[in-house]
């Protein structure tokens, strides 16, 4: 068994098990493990284009790495429920949306896509929550309802 994140809604404290695909997102994977040394908190909202996803953007003091530097690496625009994706976009990169982000997403049931409003976006697939995925869908649908939460995410 490999590394692995652990993603806990702080307000209810379901909690789920990510294990890191070190094996097909090395990059990616390592670089992320060395920025969650210390466990962040950050506000996770329900994607409006993706369908059964919930995101959040990595925060300042996690920021601790070049994300240009990451390469492309296990994408898909198709993700199976638990898949857990890495997405980068610029400053300036998308008309109307000045920010730049630095987003952890995971899919939590069927039918996801990793679409915007650029159209189809390939994303890295850094990981799979292999525990407690049932329990913490149930919790990410809530969010479509009740709104954003805060999720920690750190190393379990």
């Amino acid at each position: 068994m490999g590394r692995m994140l652990s993603f806990r809604f702080v307000e209810s404290g379901v909690e789920g098990g990510v294990s890191l695909n070190e094996e097909n997102a090395p990059v990616t994977c390592e670089t992320l493990w060395t920025a969650l040394k210390k466990p962040a908190r950050m506000l996770c909202l329900h994607a409006m284009f993706a369908g059964p996803e919930i995101m959040v953007g990595l925060p300042p003091e996690a920021q601790t790495f070049d994300p240009l530097a990451i390469p492309p690496e296990n994408q898909t625009c198709i993700p199976a429920p638990g898949d857990c994706l890495w997405f980068y976009q610029p400053q300036n990169h998308m008309y109307g949306l000045t920010d730049e982000l630095w987003e952890i997403g995971m899919f939590y049931a069927p039918g996801g896509r990793i679409f915007g409003p650029l159209g189809w976006s390939p994303c890295t697939i850094f990981g799979r929550m292999t525990e407690n995925l049932d329990g913490f869908a149930v919790a990410c649908a809530d969010l479509r309802i009740s709104g954003a939460r805060t999720l920690e995410i750190g190393r379990a």
